[in-house]
């Protein structure tokens, strides 16, 4: 525990002191410890509990759909699956609450996965021709083994029921065999030339398939990609029979019997094959063609690109997928089973990756008895139900559908009020969707109990299409809560019907922002991209009500001001401006946009279901033919009864009670007289500097393709500007999910990419007003945004690059930016002024210069008052200096404790009590904690995207400051609370994840965690209370971590009793066939596969062909691994071990040596006394 003491003189020599009278504080140098002067006029000890050890960074959970998926495996016994990804990831799924997520270390893509069944291992093939052996016996699963090959490349793999020998298929067309449990290279190959006739003179091509016969385990059915099949007897190593078909084969199927099999073609077709006639297919069907007459060949369909035959004791049904006919355009990828006569199609939302049939028993030589489908779409999971004649699809209980809508923000709330998820489950089990199996889910694999260190946790993403989905993540788990729709507040613009309103964009004009929620008064405030602010009260009601809505003037004309004979008549700073509410009817199309929102409200009383019901929406208006810029900023509080938000053109102050706007103003008329910059007029320059405009949701939806990145550049002509009178509105009217970022946002207070408009007659006054030397276009785009058609490949080298770089802010800058935007916006009760005696309501605004600005709020004092009584607004004058952009603020008390800003209690806003009045408010505010030495103040935290400063309130004085970063920035900052403590949390561009202690802002931890390629990562990265922050790691998934060590030690306890994926489960017994169908050759045969495939009698392969590498969770690769003391005097012991065994046996060598000495100079001896007497003729 560490002290730290600030001394400080009197304020009234402070006050004295020149330059205190312009409230500006500066702060004496830029590390930590440094005491300032000014703050109270006793000795403080403020207690520090936080220390290095308290932190640790390590991964918790991965929540969502696996991005990209490849493979799909399933343990009928285990009943667990397996996803496998082109980015060598592997999600393993059990039961509600099993999920675990593995990485190849190499991330190479998983093209093949199976199951030992019932063993408690996996086996994953990769496209680096590598085979990895996966232990599930343990809580977090390990490679045991890893099998490289060298000279082939791996194309099918296949595991027999009950087997421990992996046979392997390659791109030569050679099949090899592998011991599991050594994870050795048999010497047993069937090389392809044997396998076909010696007469073919063609390559079979590779090896799309292996199995077993269910009749004979030893014969194994070989298909090459060119149409061969070939039934191999292991015994006898030759072949038992050969098929062959002209059409490419994509897979085969065993009939359970195992006297007939089933092939899918390149044609469409499907093939089936008796052993006893092995000339020609005895049944040749094409499901989806057209039927022809006169014996015409059907005309050819889409592959097949996988089928599997599964017998009923009622019915025998085969699927596949993939069949449509190549004239059926629009088609959707379907699901198709078949049985009898009866043909069913499911058409899917997603392409089909991979399925998979599931069914009553293991034993391929039994009736398969299938019960249900499991199918892997590029973007989903579902499982189809067999059993009932309509085939529904069971309910996924796993959070599958994060991405449903692609996520463009999000919010992470820890320690929330326990009543608030049951509130949110029962409004959003109203709305789920119906017609679902009503059988369990078959996935039922693992174990899973409810941790006993759980608080309330809830998550919150923002989507490009307006929604928002509440998730409880208690427990180290993802569940759906919540969704509700923002796009409902607006009216839909119908087809053939002209534009009501100025869009902004063209696609998803609804996408999400940002995100500000109170739990406790459940009050939810969103913003768009299209500058539009919505607030949202909870209950559990429902309402039929009329949206209020209020249209807001923000502009900002200091770029137009040019010289002053020009500009003889105007003001350089542009009047506070009021809400705008008169139809925008007077414009006609031809004139210049002013005062359109960019949606349009519904004006009618709407119906709300429960949950949250729009109370109000705020609209930014075009100005001028200026679209309104985005929103960079966004505060609500709810015991206030107020929301702000601010962009490049200024700040704007909403009350929700009175529905009224009580501030619409510039940022350079926030600062009044104390603004630090000296802005002069400038003359006319060439182009107008781009806007400080937080548009970095462009290209939201993009991220997720895999297509060449088709940005637009400022390379364009002044004549490809002018010829088009819309093209200003066509670049304004991008959607937020068009255009790739590419990580080009080089802080989130970049600058945006656009082009210019073309300037029509009607707009000649103002053309005069910017000067002759104006060129038609508006601004010129930034040079951070500009970007060319790249290879996808190529992307992730140009988003590192441009994180690399930084935006200055210092004074210098500001000749390069004119226009100042506001960043960060928090209320609380603060001391307003210098040296203020008493706390008030006030609001912190920070810009994208670093300067911080504080608001006073004169609220009136009663509930009836605060309904009627209007809310006075003005700036203090107070002046705060920091470097970079401002990102956070926050307040702790004289006692090191965060103070949490003042709230309101949540009431129902449509329940009446017994007297039919509206239940009153109930407010809670903190004070910071007081005695008689330490006096009544508390300090300010402010994070910047450069550095962080600590103020000591009323006097102002900066305590500590911090330079977080020099080469890079910090795209988040939070203060938030560990181990009953509170820290500063940062996450930097760089890819750097920080804590700083407070007040001292010593640094506690300093990882390179996190590589940011893409900016996903810096859209969604947020820190909340317990030490855990959350990003989006792909488009599909979110990852959720810890930066507290004792969060990393509980973390076993905190996923719950879930032990090992592997559960000890008994493999069911086969059938019991019978006497007469066993003699009859229905039952399988069995035979020694070590005695066949042993190196006794395979003998042992070529080294040069594969390499065995020893997995981390080998005893190899845990020697391997050992590191440090314990390492190596655990080496050291095995040393000596093997030093002493060998001297163990270099001694029993010299005693049989000397045993043999012994015996030869005895029978040396003997022989000397047999011929001693004897001469040498009678020898």
């Amino acid at each position: 525990m560490k002290k730290f003491n600030f001394r400080k003189v009197l304020d009234g020599l402070t006050a004295s002191s020149p330059g205190s009278a312009s409230g500006t504080s500066t702060c004496p140098g830029g590390t930590t410890g440094v005491p300032a002067v000014g703050a109270a006029p006793k000795e403080i000890e403020v207690q520090e509990t936080l220390a290095s050890e308290n932190f640790q960074i390590s991964k918790m959970v991965r929540h969502g759909f696996p991005y990209q998926p490849t493979a799909l495996a399933f343990d009928p016994v285990q009943k667990i699956v397996a996803i496998g990804t082109r980015t060598g990831g592997v999600r393993i799924l059990g039961r509600p609450g099993v999920d675990c997520y593995c990485q190849h270390d190499s991330e190479a893509a998983v093209l093949h996965l199976q199951f030992p069944i019932n063993e408690g291992a996996l086996v994953t093939a990769c496209a680096d021709d590598t085979l990895h052996l996966w232990n599930l016996r343990q809580k977090r699963p390990a490679i045991l083994h890893s099998l490289k090959f060298n000279r082939e490349r791996i194309t099918f793999c296949h595991i027999p029921f009950q087997s421990k020998w992996l046979y392997v298929g390659t791109e030569r067309g050679n099949t090899h065999v592998v011991n599991i449990e050594s994870f050795i290279l048999s010497g047993y190959i069937i090389m392809w030339n044997k396998a076909i006739e010696l007469a073919t003179k063609t390559h079979p091509g590779p090896v799309v398939h292996l199995s077993d016969s269910p009749r004979d385990e030893g014969k194994m059915l070989i298909g090459f990609e060119s149409g061969t099949v070939v039934l191999w007897d292991l015994r006898a190593k030759k072949p038992d029979f050969r098929f062959y078909y002209d059409e490419a084969i994509h897979s085969v199927s065993w009939h359970h019997e195992g006297k007939q099999f089933m092939c899918s073609h390149s044609d469409g077709s499907l093939t089936m094959w008796n052993l006893k006639n092995t000339a020609k297919p005895f049944q040749i069907t094409f499901p989806h063609a057209k039927s022809q007459r006169d014996g015409k060949k059907p005309d050819p369909c889409k592959p097949i690109l996988k089928v599997e035959y599964k017998t009923s004791r009622s019915r025998c049904p085969f699927i596949f997928s993939e069949g449509w006919a190549y004239d059926k355009a629009g088609r959707r990828p379907s699901l198709t089973i078949m049985h009898g006569k009866s043909i069913t199609v499911l058409e899917m939302d997603h392409p089909i990756v991979e399925f998979l049939t599931l069914c009553e028993t293991p034993y391929p030589n039994e009736f398969q008895e299938p019960y249900a489908v499991v199918v892997l779409l590029e973007k989903d999971f579902i499982v189809v139900d067999l059993t009932q004649s309509h085939f529904p699809i069971f309910e996924n209980p796993y959070p599958m559908d994060i991405h449903d809508s692609p996520v463009t923000c999000t919010a992470y709330f820890a320690d929330c009020p326990p009543e608030l998820i049951p509130a949110l489950y029962s409004v959003g089990a109203k709305h789920k969707k119906q017609g679902y199996s009503n059988k369990e889910w078959p996935v039922s694999g693992g174990t899973w109990t409810l941790g006993t260190q759980t608080y309330p946790e809830i998550i919150i993403t923002g989507h490009a299409d307006g929604s928002l989905k509440f998730w409880d993540g208690s427990a180290i788990t993802l569940e759906m809560l919540y969704k509700l729709k923002t796009s409902k507040v607006f009216e839909k613009q119908k087809v053939g019907e002209g534009k009501q309103v100025a869009e902004i964009v063209e696609e998803d004009p609804y996408a999400i922002q940002m995100i500000s929620w109170c739990p406790e008064s459940r009050i939810l405030c969103v913003t768009g991209i299209s500058a539009h602010v919505i607030l949202y009260r909870f209950s559990k009601h429902e309402a039929t009500t009329e949206i209020v809505s209020l249209e807001v003037r923000l502009q900002n004309d200091v770029e137009d001001i040019i010289t002053p004979e020009v500009t003889e008549n105007i003001s350089p700073y542009t009047e506070p401006s009021q809400p705008i509410t008169g139809s925008p009817s007077n414009v006609s199309p031809e004139e210049i946009k002013d005062s359109i929102p960019c949606l349009k409200v519904k004006s009618r009383p709407v119906k709300m279901p429960q949950g949250y019901q729009a109370e109000l929406v705020i609209q930014l208006v075009w100005v001028d033919g200026e679209p309104p810029q985005q929103i960079a900023s966004l505060a609500l509080n709810s015991a206030y009864g107020l929301v702000a938000f601010g962009n490049s053109n200024g700040l704007a102050v909403v009350d929700f009670i009175q529905k009224t706007v009580l501030l619409s103003m510039g940022t350079i008329d926030l600062y009044g007289s104390s603004d630090p910059y000296p802005r002069q007029l400038r003359s006319p320059r060439r182009s107008k500097q781009p806007t400080a405009d937080t548009s970095c949701m462009r290209g939201l939806s993009n991220i997720y393709s895999d297509s060449k990145k088709r940005i637009r550049t400022s390379h364009q002509s002044l004549s490809e500007l002018s010829d088009s009178p819309i093209s200003l509105e066509l670049e304004r009217c991008k959607s937020p999910t068009s255009d790739n970022v590419n990580g080009h946002c080089t802080s989130p207070t970049s600058q945006p990419c656009s082009t210019g408009k073309r300037v029509s007659a009607t707009e000649g006054a103002k053309l005069n007003r910017w000067g002759p030397s104006r060129p038609p276009f508006r601004k010129a785009q930034s040079a951070a945004c500009m970007e060319i058609s790249l290879p996808a490949s190529h992307t992730e080298e140009s988003r590192d690059n441009s994180f690399s770089r930084s935006r200055s802010s210092s004074v210098s800058s500001i000749d390069k930016e004119s226009k100042e935007t506001i960043t960060a916006l928090y209320f609380m009760d603060s001391y307003g002024r210098k040296n203020d005696g008493t706390l008030s309501p006030c609001l912190w605004v920070g810009t994208s210069l670093g300067v911080v600005l504080v608001i006073s709020l004169n609220l009136p004092s009663g509930e009836e008052q605060r309904q009627s009584e209007p809310v006075m607004v003005a700036p203090t004058g107070t002046v705060l200096m920091l470097k970079g952009a401002l990102l956070t603020f926050s307040s702790v008390d004289c006692a090191g404790v965060l103070i949490h800003p003042p709230y309101e209690v949540w009431r129902d806003p449509n329940s009446m009590d017994d007297n039919e009045k509206p239940r009153k408010r109930k407010l809670v505010t903190f004070s910071p904690s007081s005695s008689q030495d330490m006096g009544d103040y508390h300090f300010a935290v402010i994070c910047s995207e450069k550095q962080a400063k600590v103020y000591s309130l009323p006097s102002q004085n900066c305590l500590y400051a911090h330079s977080i970063t020099e080469s890079s920035f910090v795209l988040r900052a939070d203060v938030v609370t560990v181990c009953n403590s509170v820290c500063l949390a940062c996450f930097c561009a760089n890819g750097h994840i920080m804590t700083l202690s407070l007040p001292s802002l010593r640094p506690m931890l300093d990882v390179n965690y996190l590589p940011l390629t893409d900016m996903r990562i810096a859209r969604t990265f947020c820190f909340t209370n317990g030490g855990q922050a959350l990003f989006l790691s792909s488009p599909t998934e979110i990852q959720r971590i810890t930066f507290s060590q004792e969060m990393c030690e509980n973390l076993q306890d905190m996923l719950g009793s879930q032990g090992p994926l592997f559960a000890p489960v008994e493999t069911p017994e086969a059938q019991n066939r019978g006497f007469l169908k066993g003699l009859f050759g229905g039952s399988g045969q069995t035979f020694d596969r070590e005695e066949l495939f042993g190196e006794a009698a395979a003998g042992k392969a070529s080294r040069s062909l594969a390499q065995h590498i020893p997995g981390p969770g080998s005893m190899e690769g845990m020697k391997a691994a050992a590191g440090g003391v314990v390492g190596d005097l655990a080496r050291a012991r095995i040393a000596l071990d093997e030093r002493g065994q060998r001297l163990g046996e270099l001694e029993e060598r010299t005693a049989a040596m000397m045993g043999s000495a012994e015996s030869f100079s005895k029978h040396a001896h003997e022989l000397m006394l047999k011929c001693k007497d004897k001469k040498w003729y009678q020898l």
